[in-house]
């Protein structure tokens, strides 16, 4: 970290060293205005498909998510022209660092539909049990992530104590956010293995097997499947650049950040905005959500697809 958590405002390109700034580098012009503005373009889409689509609960996870990293970006742009200023530090570090804690969520909530359109009956777990234990995760992390930044924000100058212990909460989080993120793809791998085992005890719905038969669903689980292994890749480094201070070598490798840091999230994104599962599902996001509400029978929910009901433990989350 450098030598205090606020070093003066009044310090300057032209009057101090870059040694004394909060980065060791001047963030790129150029590069920083390149994602500020993606990730802007990238939430206009969001909203135009969110009302297109209704799709809200994973329009939740990606607004949130977007709108951090244009902030995010917008502190790196301030400290081009002055990288000694400690709130666009602060803007760039808290909202980059808990921006994929939002957009993960997303992922979450797509898993027990991806469940439903394949056939519960071959899945380990129920689609809401999927759904409930990970965004609670999610959730943990981000709090955990949050409430990090927040005790590092209100440091003084004098309290690098106080900010070590903010950035250790926030290692925590990004670290329990890795361990949530290798434990859904590693049950990812499992249902699909699931799914290759048994393909003749698959969902017979008519519309749901025109679903997942067509080469737009399969891009939709190929782009999913690569928004999780970038976002994986880009928290696995912050835990790494955080544990190393912000004195370390890798914390002040502006080539490294860009790759692992903004490539990683704008992959993500971009999948995530192009293959959308409004689109994707072809109408059958909201038939396929999970609902707590139980059957008059007591024994099971039901989810129904048109003229087509099909007996199931349920999701509605979004």
């Amino acid at each position: 970290m450098p030598n205090s958590t606020n070093p003066s405002d009044y310090c300057t390109l032209g009057t101090c060293p870059l040694s004394e700034a909060h980065v060791n580098y001047v963030p790129s012009l150029p590069g920083n205005a390149f994602f500020l503005a993606l990730f802007a373009v990238l939430l206009a889409a969001q909203v135009v498909l969110v009302i297109r689509y209704r799709t809200w609960g994973y329009f939740a996870g990606l607004f949130g998510g977007l709108v951090l990293e244009v902030i995010g970006y917008a502190g790196r742009l301030q400290m081009h022209s002055n990288p000694f200023r400690f709130n666009p530090f602060l803007e760039y570090l808290v909202c980059l660092t808990i921006a994929p804690a939002f957009l993960s969520g997303s992922i979450y909530i797509c898993l027990g539909r991806i469940v439903t359109i394949y056939g519960e009956n071959i899945s380990r777990l129920q689609p809401k049990t999927y759904t409930i234990v990970f965004v609670t995760c999610d959730l943990v992390s981000l709090i955990l992530q949050a409430a990090g930044g927040a005790i590092t924000s209100m440091a003084k100058s004098n309290q690098n104590g106080l900010a070590q212990n903010g950035i250790n909460i926030m290692i925590a989080g990004l670290s329990f956010q890795v361990a949530s993120l290798a434990l859904f793809m590693g049950l990812c791998l499992d249902f699909a293995w699931e799914v290759r085992k048994n393909h003749h005890d698959l969902n017979p719905n008519i519309r749901i097997r025109e679903v997942r038969e067509s080469v737009l669903w399969k891009a939709f689980l190929v782009g999913l499947a690569l928004a999780t292994l970038t976002i994986f890749v880009r928290s696995a480094f912050r835990v790494a650049e955080l544990q190393g201070g912000f004195h370390s070598a890798l914390a002040n490798n502006q080539v490294m950040f860009m790759i692992l840091e903004g490539a990683m999230i704008a992959i993500a994104t971009i999948c995530m905005t192009v293959l959308h599962p409004g689109l994707c599902f072809n109408g059958l996001w909201d038939a396929t959500k999970w609902t707590f509400r139980r059957s008059r029978k007591g024994e099971q929910d039901t989810v129904e697809m048109g003229d087509n009901r099909k007996a199931s433990p349920s999701p509605t989350l979004a």
